[in-house]
This record gives structure tokens, sequence and C-alpha cells, in this order.
């Protein structure tokens, strides 16, 4: 699928937006996809899509880069790869979500629900996280530095 839409949007300058308007929400809407066609052709086409449904959307490897995805439904999503560097995800729903060596540098997480989410081998350099929601999240790997993320309980528990 991302192959077919990277074509289309490169075949973009020859046949002009009518065709890429009336091929990409067909190809966005394929079994498989929960997410909403219009938010992944706004995404895409603009960076931004606060409260947006990309649930069980395959983004892997995309450069969201400063992306507005405040109160997005990501839940599912798959996000392997993906550069989330200074990324809005605000109160976004992260939850199950595979963040496998993802980028989230300077990225806010602040109320997301990340309760499941996969984020081994990703790398978590001054992420905001106040308030998020973080249980049973996969940190293998992962890089985290100038974030308050913690791996295990409470010293209390100890």
């Amino acid at each position: 699928m991302r192959n077919l839409t990277s074509n289309l949007t490169r075949n973009l300058t020859k046949t002009g937006l009518p065709l890429l308007a009336l091929f990409l929400p067909v190809i966005l809407t394929l079994p498989g996809n929960a997410a909403e066609a219009e938010d992944l052709q706004r995404l895409a086409l603009t960076g931004a899509c606060p409260s947006c449904d990309l649930s069980g959307a395959d983004l892997s490897n995309q450069h969201l880069i400063g992306a507005d995805l405040r109160g997005a439904d990501l839940q599912g999503a798959i996000l392997r790869g993906a550069n989330l560097e200074g990324a809005d995800l605000t109160g976004a729903n992260l939850m199950g979500t595979d963040l496998t060596g993802s980028y989230l540098t300077n990225a806010d997480l602040s109320q997301a629900q990340l309760d499941g989410a996969n984020l081994s081998a990703a790398t978590i350099y001054y992420t905001e996280v106040a308030g998020a929601s973080l249980a049973d999240i996969d940190l293998t790997g992962a890089q985290v530095i100038g974030t308050p993320i913690s791996v295990g309980g409470s010293i209390d528990q100890l």
C-alpha cells in the first residue's frame, strides 16, 4: 500500500491533484485499515491531524516531524521506524501501538494513553510524558534520556 501511495504521489506532478483525490481515498480504505481515509490524506498533505482517526494505520518509516496529532486515535497503529521528532501527541490514544525503532525526541506525549505500546529500540530523548498512561509498555533496547520514564515499580515495592 505504501508503495502504491508513493507512486501516486510521485505521479501527482504528471496527472494533477484530481487523480490523487480520486484514488487516494480508495487506496487508504483497503481492508485491514481502520483509519479514516480523509484523516490519512490530511496528515499526508498538512502534517496536522488533531483528533483524527488513525487507528490501525500503517505509518511505518513515515517522517512525521513536528506533526500535530493532539487527541488523535492511533490505537493499534504501526509506527515502526517513524520519525515523530517534535510531534505533539498530547492526549492521543496510542494503546497497543507499535513504535519499535521510532524517534520521539522532543515529542509531547502529555496525557497520552500508551498502555501496551511497543517502544522497543525507540529513541526517546527529552520527551514530555506528564500525565501519560504507560502501563505495560515495552522499552526493550530503547534509549531514554531526559524523559521521566522509569522501568519497574516504585522503590516502595522492593
